[in-house]
């Protein structure tokens, strides 16, 4: 089976291949750029699970194939669930990790509640009727930057029950505990169903 994934960023394209690789999954992922579409997709919802709605069936009605959508946020306990939805346009609209992750630890700093979690929602639009998915993994905001890997928020996320930030973690572990992971493994488990 073939999936169109409403994305061109290779870093969740990696993580979610890897993932359907290591399950043995019979399905294959094309990217945007893999079938020429490079239109901007909506991002106009107040939700993770609006957003990654909009995008699929935006995608879906234009190329008439089975496809699917995520959105994905970092929600933080002691910032009423800031950046949540604007995560990634967190800190304005240039989307640079780094004044992302700035604004988060400059707002945090002195504030000893630092739980987060993140969350993924995958829409996915199938044979024209509608499935959601969701992932979440719980931590905490550290207090600076830790490791190199990964992107986003990962260099200052730490999971529960892990001394290392996501960045720190590699890509396979953090596949294994984290919040696109959970949310690609009910995808697949669905659709081995």
């Amino acid at each position: 089976m073939e999936l169109v994934f409403a994305t061109n960023n290779a870093h969740k394209l990696f993580e979610v291949k890897e993932k359907l690789r290591l399950s043995n999954s019979n399905v294959r992922i094309i990217s945007l750029s893999e079938i020429g579409f490079y239109d901007a997709l909506p991002e106009t919802g107040t939700t993770l699970q609006e957003n990654a709605l909009q995008k699929a069936q935006t995608l879906y009605e234009r190329i008439s194939r089975n496809c699917f959508a995520d959105d994905s946020g970092l929600e933080i306990e002691a910032l009423n669930g800031e950046p949540g939805v604007n995560s990634a346009h967190y800190a304005g609209e240039h989307r640079s990790h780094e004044d992302n992750i700035h604004l988060v630890l400059s707002k945090m700093e002195g504030i000893s509640n630092r739980r987060a979690c993140f969350k993924t929602v995958i829409a996915l639009i199938l044979d024209r009727k509608i499935h959601y998915f969701e992932g979440r993994v719980d931590g905490e905001i550290t207090t600076e930057k830790h490791g190199i890997d990964g992107f986003g928020y990962d260099p200052i996320f730490r999971p529960v029950g892990f001394s290392q930030t996501f960045a720190e973690l590699g890509l396979e572990e953090k596949n294994k505990i984290g919040h696109r992971g959970r949310a690609v493994e009910k995808l697949v488990s669905f659709l081995s169903n």
